[in-house]
């Protein structure tokens, strides 16, 4: 459980968001506007691991190019 303290005002637009977005109460709306958060953060993290294994393998390709080219004397075709 977790409790948040909001002006009079805050609740009234979250009050008014719920009757615009067909949300039941304010804590459905609180619950579903953390979930998206909780799940655009960990889209996020896998994007950027998924950033950084593609930034490791494009090294690694490079490497083995260079490798390629070194035993073959440098010459093309």
């Amino acid at each position: 459980m977790i409790s948040v303290r909001l002006s009079e005002d805050e609740y009234m637009a979250l009050q008014r968001l719920c009757a615009t977005t067909g949300a039941r109460s304010v804590s459905d709306l609180t619950r579903d506007a953390m979930q998206g958060l909780l799940n655009k953060v960990s889209d996020e993290d896998t994007l950027g691991e998924f950033r950084v294994q593609m930034t490791s393998l494009v090294r690694k390709i490079e490497e083995l190019s260079e490798r390629v080219s070194a035993s073959h004397g440098g010459a093309e075709g």
